[in-house]
């Protein structure tokens, strides 16, 4: 893992049980594997991927968006559990959606939504969002997510680019920034993190670029005059003369303007940038701001060359006081809604609508009946997701839920199907595809037999 900018844990550790040898420091020595680009690029060069490549934009909404007042709504349902938002009609003829995505509506042929996702582990968690799995005890931290399979097995794109890269803030509920990690892998394909965080429990810098932020990254000549000094300080001690070429070429990507222009939106088009609606930087309590504009980053960055991008957008837990459902949703909605759509217009547009898989979707659903505070509260037993891009088969509806949205009566949709949709979609072979954990026992991205949804690729 490279942290280009971030927040400390607490305590002032590393996040999510970093080591220092997890870090490049500047101003001192590349340590303990930190740089672990070299291998991407040995894995590029084994496979020879070149600059056509697949991708995917995993969208995770923290905290539990309710699905039966986004895209599964219960109209005919007793007060109490139909809730206060009204279905409209969409441009696939008998499919319906809330009605605070109007801009989703007019472009239903380009979407399809799964509304019977189970086995939801029921934890306030991304790791099932990230890694296909439910954890298991003692295991934190064993099972690559979907971006380090990807990495391993197909290695970067562009020399310039790490294959997985992740827009997750670092949240107060610490397991909403969890953007999945290289597991038995290895930390050569943990997420190129390019975003921080802050909030309740989170505070100080940790190894950062010497302060250089998201909006600092523009400022190329800024992040250049850093690596000047590195490099001079290297070639001063002769360290340079023992690199290997991809070690060298390491030292290369972090001083490309590839990533960094994929990062400046000034460089984008004002018109598509406007798309997206308008950020707001501020943490919605413990779970992430509302960036809307990540969502035209990530599309950049898969542009050039990321195979796996992550992101997390603003806070789905509305069942307290604090947070009532129906007030919470008329805010986050709308902002969810225009930014998708922005995203999935821009893959048409420049035509890589077949070949970047976008998915949306949050930890578990929320319960038919709404309490006492106005919210809906954790419901694993069903879910919903949003797919779009990818080559898919859009324009449709998989599975169904009762008539109050409690569980699924129609194709019911495991997190493993998702992700056997996506590696698909990616071009692993599933069939094909394995690596050994440190104990040589063979390892595979889904579970043996476990097949993509037949819906959309089949």
């Amino acid at each position: 893992m490279l942290t280009i900018f971030g927040k400390s844990h607490r305590n002032g550790g590393f996040c999510d049980g970093a080591t220092r040898r997890d870090f490049l420091t500047i101003g001192g020595s590349i340590v303990g594997g930190a740089l672990a680009l070299p291998r991407l690029l040995a894995a590029d060069k084994a496979s020879a991927s070149g600059m056509s490549h697949k991708a995917v934009i995993n969208v995770f909404l923290p905290g539990g968006p309710p699905h039966q007042d986004m895209w599964d709504l219960k109209p005919d349902a007793p007060e109490g559990i139909r809730g206060e938002f009204k279905p409209i009609k969409t441009n696939v003829p008998g499919i319906e959606i809330g009605e605070h995505f109007p801009e989703m509506a007019k472009m239903m042929d380009k979407f399809a939504v799964i509304r019977s996702i189970t086995g939801c582990a029921g934890d306030h968690d991304a790791f099932q969002c990230m890694t296909g799995r439910k954890k298991k005890p003692n295991e934190n931290g064993y099972w690559p997510s979907l971006g380090a399979w990807t990495s391993k097995l197909l290695g970067p794109a562009n020399k310039a680019v790490p294959p997985h890269l992740s827009l997750m803030y670092r949240t107060g509920e610490q397991r909403w920034g969890y953007p999945g990690d290289g597991g038995f892998l290895g930390m050569g394909h943990a997420p190129f993190r390019l975003v921080g965080g802050q909030g309740n429990s989170l505070k100080g810098d940790s190894m950062a670029l010497k302060g250089i932020t998201l909006e600092g990254l523009a400022e190329r000549s800024r992040l250049l005059k850093v690596f000047d000094s590195l490099d001079r300080t290297l070639d001063k001690s002769g360290s340079m003369d023992g690199m290997d070429t991809f070690t060298q070429q390491a030292m290369g990507i972090l001083t490309s303007s590839k990533m960094v222009d994929a990062l400046d939106l000034s460089k984008e088009d004002p018109k598509v940038v406007a798309r997206y609606g308008v950020d707001d930087p501020g943490f919605e309590r413990d779970g992430a701001p509302r960036m809307v504009r990540n969502f035209c980053i990530a599309r950049r960055l898969v542009e050039a060359g990321a195979r796996v991008v992550t992101m997390n957008f603003t806070r789905w837990d509305w069942h307290g006081p604090d947070g009532k459902n129906f007030v919470q949703g008329r805010k986050d909605m709308p902002l969810l809604d225009k930014a998708v759509c922005a995203l999935v217009t821009d893959l048409h547009e420049r035509g890589l609508d077949k070949d970047v898989s976008v998915v949306v979707w949050g930890e578990f659903g929320r319960t038919p009946k709404i309490n006492k505070d106005a919210g809906r509260d954790h419901w694993p037993q069903v879910s919903c997701a949003l797919m779009a891009g990818g080559g898919m088969r859009m324009g449709q509806v998989i599975g169904a839920t009762n008539r109050l949205g409690e569980y699924a009566v129609k194709r019911p949709v495991t997190h493993e199907e998702v992700f056997a949709t996506l590696f698909t979609n990616l071009g692993v072979n599933l069939r094909s595809a394995r690596e050994f954990d440190p104990n040589n026992r063979p390892q595979y991205p889904v579970e043996p037999g476990t097949e993509p949804i037949r819906e959309l690729v089949g």
